[in-house]
């Protein structure tokens, strides 16, 4: 069985590899039809369909978020945002994706809309195909911009580009270490997918590997211990980025370097936007640099992919310890 969430550019796509099921044959051969009534804008169907499964697994995680989804797209908000809900209590690691259905129901703070669960069920999901999509379909060239960047930070600063112990954020396939290949003394990675750590491990360019969440990986590492850390196209799955920040200036030595990459927003502070992606403005970024005690060697504007052909708005920052 299947369930819908969004992928990694913000387009709806099937979660096939979690196997949903309700333990009921009758119910998930329903459920299949209300999917395909809902992929075929079919919502009064979908819903009723989702009811039905319903009726007879009343405790489906699924179905109450194929419900939930096919009443907003009807404006039947009540009984969306109960039918999220309920998903959501069955499911708290929300590998579904409701949060963000409620989110932009106004039934959940933004800040709240994405989960480490559904993240990692998301790129779980995307791993087989995500460097042919994500290079090829997006022309995402996030990674080569960040090294290039770091090329002209260096020379800013009158260091060599060449780097000590650095820490991939958000590490995916391995991108960012092939951008990097034989620049870093070492170089260690985390990510929430196990699935993308295995793409990441078959490059042979990491020293160390780790499944987490970045702020917790940071938190248990020792202070002042890496020259470079990167988070390459992450924290668009970030509301605030304080903590972050912190850890990443408590791990860096003087001198270390933080780069990364945010889609861009045009006002201030950061929101959630409609392809299910935090985007940050530049000045919340050149605040908490400051707040957090770095220095701006440069921040600029790019875009590290494409949606439906047009360039997305992003914003590039090599910061100093």
């Amino acid at each position: 069985m299947t369930a819908l969430s969004l992928s990694p550019n913000g387009k709806a796509m099937p979660l096939t590899s979690t196997h949903r099921s309700s333990g009921d044959l009758r119910a998930d051969r329903r459920y299949e039809y209300a999917r395909a009534a809902f992929d075929e804008k079919d919502f009064e169907a979908a819903a009723d369909l989702a009811r039905q499964v319903l009726d007879i697994a009343p405790d489906f995680a699924a179905a109450h978020a194929l419900l939930g989804r096919a009443s907003a797209a009807l404006r039947q908000d009540g009984e969306a945002v109960a039918a999220l809900r309920r998903a959501l209590e069955l499911e708290p690691d929300d590998a579904l994706g409701v949060r963000l259905d409620l989110a932009r129901l106004g039934a959940l703070p933004p800040d709240e809309a994405i989960s480490d669960g559904y993240v990692r069920a998301l790129f779980d999901e995307y791993a087989p195909n995500f460097d042919r999509h994500l290079t090829g379909n997006l022309a995402y060239r996030g990674p080569e911009l960040i090294a290039d960047a770091l090329r002209r930070a260096c020379a800013v600063r009158t260091r060599p580009s060449r780097f000590g112990p650095t820490l991939d954020l958000g590490c995916g396939t391995g991108l960012m270490a092939q951008a990097l290949e034989g620049s870093c003394e070492r170089i260690e990675g985390v990510d929430l997918s196990p699935l993308m750590l295995e793409k990441a491990r078959r490059t042979k360019l990491y020293d160390g590997l780790h499944e987490g969440e970045l702020v917790a990986f940071l938190a248990g590492r020792t202070d002042a211990e890496a020259d470079l850390v990167l988070a390459a196209d992450v924290f668009v799955y970030m509301a605030a980025l304080d903590a972050a920040f912190r850890e990443a200036h408590r791990v860096l030595r003087p001198g270390g370097l933080f780069a990364f990459t945010v889609q861009a927003y045009e006002g201030e502070g950061y929101v959630l936007g409609e392809d299910a992606r935090y985007a940050h403005g530049e000045a919340y970024l050149r605040g908490l640099a400051a707040r957090t005690g770095f220095a701006v060697v440069l921040i600029e504007s790019v875009s590290t992919r494409q949606d439906r052909g047009r360039p997305v708005p992003g914003l590039l920052a090599v910061l100093e310890r």
